[in-house]
């Protein structure tokens, strides 16, 4: 790919199962990569696919290759349908996410799904997906992966902090950029309020009502990935291992759950923050307003908020642009971030 301009489609399906992001996105380089968002929509998942997908890290192998394939043709779908629906008519090529089933890399084990071959085969584009397996057998965490844009897209901020189903963050600190999984976030938060036929905590308005109950908030504190060094990442595994069953031994009303979890993250977050920096917010959870402003508490400043088209759309458009590397022969992860033997260009390539 021997040129300066380059438009992508990206695909991004996070964790906490609130949609499928497309982000069509054109990419310049200068001296510098620049990048500007055209279009993008978020598709909700129908009821099947919630379950499905919530459900698949405890189906068989065969039921699994089934799935990908299924999703694969899914996300082809979907992506033939953002195309005709904007008028597109220039993509270069598709990269994709995936949808992350399992995530264990200290067992050697990350799983997206998603076939590639299908959504290529589906959109007769060029796509790129699978990121996170390579860094995994090089001995790195497959994890997390967006720093990369954060280094190359958004070098201006001190701070990049993604508030998805994860909370993650990343930094520049001696030349190297630094990055990891803080904490859960709406994957918590989500899980709670859809026991009550809420999708989410709209602005955190249910928390605000609820009571911090100290006990759980100390035992969340003292779990013990915290006091772990990075590169670490989090996956919904380690969530329904630890988080779930410790909220649950409480026997709290929903609204004392989310407000005592809301108060976690903050805290979580502001240890790893410093005062006085620049700092990007994006990812659903820089909507929830109650939760803002309890990081703004602990860090004693005000914390501007992006446009809602990077907040929604930055993994998607980085997603993208880990593909753009990728197909130019670049490095697009990062072993300071991940932990692996060495700095790579990841992701499997699929022609039509």
């Amino acid at each position: 790919m021997n040129k300066s301009v380059w438009y992508s489609i990206g695909l991004m399906s996070g964790t906490s199962l609130d949609g499928l992001d497309i982000c069509y996105v054109k990419f310049s380089k200068d001296d510098n990569y620049s990048f500007e968002i055209i279009k993008a929509d978020t598709i909700q998942y129908s009821e099947m696919w919630n379950v499905k997908l919530k459900n698949a890290f405890t189906s068989d192998a065969d039921v699994l290759f089934e799935t990908d394939i299924e999703y694969g043709t899914f996300l082809g779908e979907k992506v033939n349908e953002f195309i005709k629906r904007h008028s597109i008519r220039q993509v270069d090529f598709v990269a994709s996410h995936g949808h992350t089933i399992f995530h264990k890399p200290e067992e050697g084990i990350t799983l997206q799904i998603g076939s590639g071959e299908q959504i290529a085969k589906k959109t007769d584009i060029t796509t790129v997906c699978d990121f996170r397996t390579q860094d995994v057998k090089l001995g790195g965490q497959g994890a997390p992966l967006v720093p990369i844009g954060d280094e190359l897209l958004f070098h201006n901020y001190d701070f990049c902090l993604n508030l998805g189903g994860f909370a993650n963050v990343s930094y520049a600190k001696d030349g190297k950029r630094i990055a990891f999984d803080i904490c859960p976030v709406n994957i918590v938060l989500n899980y709670y309020t859809r026991k009550i036929g809420l999708p989410y905590d709209d602005k955190g308005s249910l928390a605000v009502s609820g009571t911090i109950n100290e006990g759980l908030l100390k035992a969340l504190n003292e779990l013990n990935f915290y006091k772990q060094n990075p590169p670490k990442s989090l996956g919904l595994e380690w969530v329904e291992a630890f988080i779930f069953p410790l909220i649950d031994s409480y026997g709290l009303e929903t609204k004392d759950i989310l407000r005592t979890y809301v108060e976690h993250v903050a805290y979580q977050i502001a240890k790893v923050i410093q005062q006085n920096s620049t700092v990007l917010i994006t990812g659903g959870g820089a909507f929830n307003s109650f939760l803002i402003e309890r990081l703004e508490f602990y860090l004693q400043q005000q914390l501007p908020q992006a446009s809602k088209l990077l907040i929604d759309f930055k993994e998607a458009l980085i997603f993208a642009f880990l593909g753009l590397l990728r197909l130019t022969d670049q490095i697009n992860v990062l072993s300071s971030v991940t932990g692996a033997k060495k700095d790579h260009s990841s992701g499997a390539v699929y022609n039509p």
